[in-house]
């Protein structure tokens, strides 16, 4: 996990300065195809071929969501400072939660509830919607977290029929052809040190996605999750050592709210899967077996 979040860390840079060069859908074009040449042959050796699935229309509605997402995000790490970026986006687990109540059918529970209405409050501080430091483009970032809360409802449905590597797979294949269309407008070829970023943006987005899932198979999510959170500080003292970024008390206090409100959820959601477990009657064995 700790791997993973470095990856991740070093892809937000990497998007911040591809982005210097180049539009914001071009970029995600070139991340969404170098991902891809990156997990080819992972997926290829796994599957002894092209795995194949019976959900296309599943992932062209996922794809498509996971592509307006990575845009706002991308969007986000470009033109906001990378604390705010980066914070907001770990709200789509408050999204995420809410979804899965509305949409899957998923009980949650008073605590929980409280732990999400914590968590917005803690977006409404990083966003300050009445104040006169307020930033429309922050509102970017708000709905990269929303779509892709939308996306982790997807891939539950997506899981319980393809495993994790066809899921990639696909996934990567629908983006790529996806994000294709939108980059030609103002297409600008990458030079010099750009091609180093797209492949940065390949190699660190993809094998994050891989390291983050093996954890996740490994560990516990409540385990997990606060190690994947080292991403924030990360990638704020990039953001000061390279682009001389301040972080202010508002950022610091709401990002600090929206990663304990992770966190809290995150522990329920492993617990109350461990007491499901437990509860579940085991088979035992007739008396003269």
């Amino acid at each position: 996990m700790v791997l993973a979040t470095v990856s991740f860390s070093i892809m937000t840079i990497a998007v911040r300065y591809a982005s210097m060069s180049m539009p914001t859908f071009e970029v995600a074009f070139w991340r969404n195809l170098a991902g891809f040449a990156v997990c080819v042959p992972f997926v290829l050796k796994k599957h002894n071929g092209i795995p194949r699935t019976n959900q296309p229309g599943k992932y062209l509605l996922r794809c498509s969501i996971g592509i307006a997402s990575m845009y706002a995000i991308f969007w986000s790490i470009s033109h906001l400072p990378l604390s705010q970026a980066i914070a907001i986006t770990y709200s789509s687990a408050l999204f995420a939660t809410v979804a899965a109540a509305l949409f899957l059918g998923e009980v949650v529970r008073f605590r929980r509830w409280s732990a999400v209405v914590a968590g917005f409050v803690g977006v409404l501080i990083l966003v300050r919607p009445f104040s006169h430091a307020f930033d429309p483009g922050i509102l970017v970032a708000v709905l990269a977290a929303i779509f892709s809360a939308a996306v982790a409802v997807q891939l539950k449905q997506l899981t319980r029929v393809d495993d994790a590597y066809t899921v990639v797979f696909y996934t990567y294949l629908f983006w790529v052809f996806l994000s294709f269309g939108p980059a030609l407008i103002g297409w600008k070829w990458p030079t010099g040190n750009a091609w180093w970023w797209i492949v940065a943006l390949g190699l660190f987005g993809t094998g994050g996605q891989m390291l983050w899932t093996k954890a996740m198979e490994l560990g516990e999510v409540s385990a997990l999750s606060p190690i994947s959170f080292v991403q924030l500080p990360l990638v704020t003292l990039y953001g000061w050592l390279w682009f001389n970024e301040i972080v202010d008390m508002f950022t610091i206090i709401g990002a600090a709210i929206i990663l304990g409100a992770n966190f809290y959820i995150a522990h329920r959601e492993t617990r109350l899967a461990k007491e499901k477990r437990s509860s579940k009657p085991t088979a035992t064995l007739p008396k003269d077996a």
